[in-house]
Order: structure tokens, then sequence, then C-alpha cells
């Protein structure tokens, strides 16, 4: 059930990135109950995670129809931070080509202004793009956070950090 209309179809690439706790499934590997290309095996009785997901791509129209996660490889969510672009693994360098890199870094331009991010995760790496700069942030674990060092609203440097070491 969408906003936009549109419908997954064959897409099922967030089937393969998302992990799903209710399953065990973790991210980076098919769902045992995904027909790749076809859906949902237990559609009817998937878990309420699965119900409730929904990508960027399914409820924004205003995203182009090239941005269609099976299209692109890049499964788009949003989090309270920004805009997260999972990579299909099998396509680690998808969100640099064009037209996805130039857009990403014209989201990261205009959430710059409003404290939103752009992360890109291809397996367990992190990479933060900013307009002027993508930060390479390594493996980011459960238990850590993105830190960015700000000039005004520009990041200028970004680290990880325990979650725990910041809340002292």
């Amino acid at each position: 059930m969408t906003m936009s209309g549109r419908q997954c179809g064959d897409c099922t690439l967030c089937c393969k990135v998302m992990a799903i706790e209710e399953l065990a499934k973790p991210v980076n590997t098919w769902c045992a109950h995904c027909k790749p290309g076809h859906g949902c095996l237990i559609y009817l009785n998937r878990p309420a995670e699965c119900r409730s997901f929904a990508c960027v791509w399914l409820v924004n129209e205003l995203l182009g129809d090239h941005w269609k996660p099976n299209q692109s490889k890049l499964v788009l969510t949003t989090s309270d931070d920004g805009l997260e672009v999972r990579c299909d693994p099998g396509f680690p360098d998808a969100w640099r080509k064009e037209p996805y890199h130039s857009e990403l870094r014209e989201w990261a331009i205009s959430g710059e202004a409003l404290d939103m991010t752009v992360v890109v995760v291809v397996g367990q790496r992190m990479t933060l793009v900013t307009p002027e700069h993508e930060f390479d942030l390594g493996i980011v674990g459960p238990d850590e956070r993105i830190v960015r060092e700000l000039e005004g609203t520009k990041v200028v440097n970004a680290t990880v950090a325990k979650a725990s070491d910041l809340e002292q």
C-alpha cells in the first residue's frame, strides 16, 4: 500500500539489503522466502517489519523511475538523521554512477542547511556524502554513531564514536 501508486512489482532488492529481525535474516543476503525478481513466497504471512517497510522510491513520486531499486541497485530509506542509500553488495559502485551520484550530492547540498545527512551503505561500510566530500567511515557498528565536525553548517570532518562515549 503506497501513497504514490507505485508498486514493488518485480523489485525484491529490499529482501536482500535489509535485515529482518523476526526471521533472523542478516543484511546483504537474500531472504529465504524471497524469489528474486518475483516476490515473497510468504507474502500473506510475512513479518510485520516487512509489511510496514516501504522504500523511498515506493512512497515518493518525486523520485524518478530510474531510482527503482532493481534498476538503480540502490534501496533508499529514511532515518532520523536523513537519507540512507543501501547498495546491492553485488553492485558496490552503483551509487557512484550517474545520474545517482549527482543526485546524491544535490541532496547532500540541500540537506546541509537542514542538518540532514546522506549516508551510503555498501556491505557493512558507510560513507557520509557531503557537498564537498565523501567521508569513508569504514564499518559502523550498531552501538556506534557518526560524529560530524561542523564549521557553520559545513561538514569539515566525520568520524565514528561509541554511542556510550557520546552520552557522557
